[in-house]
């Protein structure tokens, strides 16, 4: 987890489904009903993820944060748009995505399960009174808190540096995530190859993204209602694809 998208950030991503350019000419895709068949196919994209953020504090302390996630997810969420639903749903807006006039703003519903056995899950729910056009996704993610003994030197800590507690809980997490997208005509023409590596790398782009931001804020809110202070460099995020790759940043 980590957060802090802004619409229109720049991504890595080649440009075939990059991040949206302020101010592109809009262009109308509408086609002939003899090619509709076509538009409605559509094309699927599905990774899965492995993370990991540090909290300075026992698994209890942590718990007890996360399961008043009505107090801090809005807040550690922002600038992303967030809608509470219910009391433990919300309607999220990742950003606008896009290339050559063609662009979509995913708006996906969010269930926040309560915790079961020290397991937290995150389900796609509908969004009451909307309908996705061109896309649908498919939302799953767990995590789990592990309470563990503090190694000063693992966490590159400096003995009189801060004042911490014996233990901390790593909150360890994996997502899954399908998105379908019904691509206009022009865009199905491309070869499929082209088609599917570009957007299954701007998948891992936006996830990376995500994480990263969301999870610096998380931890920031959280240690600070803690009344914890820890070095920046500290706030290690930990990002696994399922295809291996993985980093390692500071936040």
């Amino acid at each position: 987890m980590q957060s802090q998208v802004t619409n229109h950030d720049s991504l890595d991503a080649p440009s075939i489904l990059s991040h949206s350019v302020s101010g592109y000419p809009q262009a109308d895709y509408s086609l002939p009903e003899d090619v509709s068949r076509t538009v409605n196919e559509s094309t699927q994209f599905h990774s899965e993820f492995v993370g990991r953020m540090d909290m300075y504090a026992p698994a209890s302390a942590v718990a007890k944060y996360l399961d008043a996630h009505q107090d801090w997810f809005c807040r550690c969420a922002h600038p992303m748009k967030v809608q509470p639903l219910t009391n433990n749903g919300y309607a999220l807006t990742v950003g606008r995505f896009g290339s050559f006039g063609y662009e979509i703003e995913p708006k996906i519903g969010l269930h926040l399960l309560p915790q079961e056995q020290g397991i937290y899950r995150i389900e796609t729910i509908p969004v009451p009174g909307y309908v996705s056009t061109g896309y649908d996704v498919d939302f799953k993610a767990a995590l789990k808190l592990v309470e563990a003994l503090l190694d000063p030197a693992e966490h590159e800590l400096e003995p009189k540096q801060v004042i911490l507690p014996s233990e901390y809980t790593r909150v360890e997490w994996n997502l899954a995530l399908t998105v379908s997208i019904h691509f206009p005509r022009f865009i199905q023409s491309l070869p499929k190859p082209l088609i599917q590596k570009t957007g299954d790398h701007l998948l891992y782009q936006i996830v990376r993204q995500v994480s990263r931001r969301l999870t610096f804020k998380v931890q920031e809110d959280f240690h600070k209602s803690q009344d914890i202070i820890i070095p920046k460099h500290s706030r290690k995020h930990f990002f696994w694809q399922g295809n291996g790759h993985s980093e390692e940043e500071n936040s």
